[in-house]
């Protein structure tokens, strides 16, 4: 290991993972990795892990843990100035888990030092290209969810954020070329009505994020539409 590569039990998330799992009484016999990525500054992205654990029942916990972190997921709704119609911000790029172009909400992976609404808004300017402070974010969820229960400690933050503007700026958003070239990111930007976002896109939590992000602004009739 390189002096710049963050060790496993010197994680931030690895750390999170291990005083939780112990505060819920778990007993962490020994932990092994089989794969580790880690960011360019060295710092642990993710982590294959195979976990030696008892449960407070004398039970052995399943051993399989994809170590991820916490991630956030925002909605960005863009409303014409004119008509009030609403537009949504998708992301398409291939994904590992069918090999094909999916369709989703911007979101990142939370770095050590960062605050989810901060990953958020950078998240915001790296796929989308647009500017937004941390501040302009709203939260959906008061408490981390985890999408994953079984295999992952992945916790999710869902975010969203409404912009009123002329129908020509909205539209700028469509079809740009975006994505961290360092992470090995392909992204390309998607405008489209919420009701057709949601037809593009097929992972769960995007899905909620639309419920989420509806209920929370009570736009029940577009809900119907969904």
């Amino acid at each position: 290991m390189s002096k710049q590569e963050e060790a496993l039990q010197d994680a931030t998330k690895f750390r999170y993972w291990k005083s939780q799992m112990e505060s819920n009484g778990m007993k962490i016999n020994d932990v092994k990795d089989f794969y580790i990525r880690r960011r360019h500054n060295g710092e642990v992205l993710f982590a294959m892990l195979e976990v030696d654990a008892d449960t407070p029942e004398g039970d052995k916990i399943p051993p399989a843990l994809f170590l991820k972190g916490h991630a956030v997921s925002m909605m960005v709704c863009l409303i014409d100035k004119d008509t009030r119609q609403k537009f949504v911000v998708l992301v398409k790029q291939r994904r590992i888990a069918d090999g094909s172009q999916t369709y989703e909400h911007p979101a990142g992976m939370v770095d050590a030092s960062d605050a989810p609404d901060e990953v958020a808004a950078r998240e915001l300017g790296e796929e989308i290209g647009m500017t937004v402070t941390a501040a302009e974010l709203t939260k959906l969820n008061s408490q981390v969810w985890h999408p994953s229960t079984g295999t992952s400690d992945e916790g999710m933050h869902f975010f969203f954020i409404e912009k009123e503007m002329p129908r020509d700026e909205i539209m700028a958003f469509h079809l740009k070329n975006m994505g961290n070239e360092s992470e090995h990111e392909r992204i390309t930007s998607i405008v489209a009505t919420l009701p057709e976002a949601h037809k593009l896109v097929t992972n769960v939590n995007g899905l909620l994020l639309d419920f989420l992000y509806l209920n929370h602004v009570g736009d029940y009739e577009t809900m119907k539409l969904l």
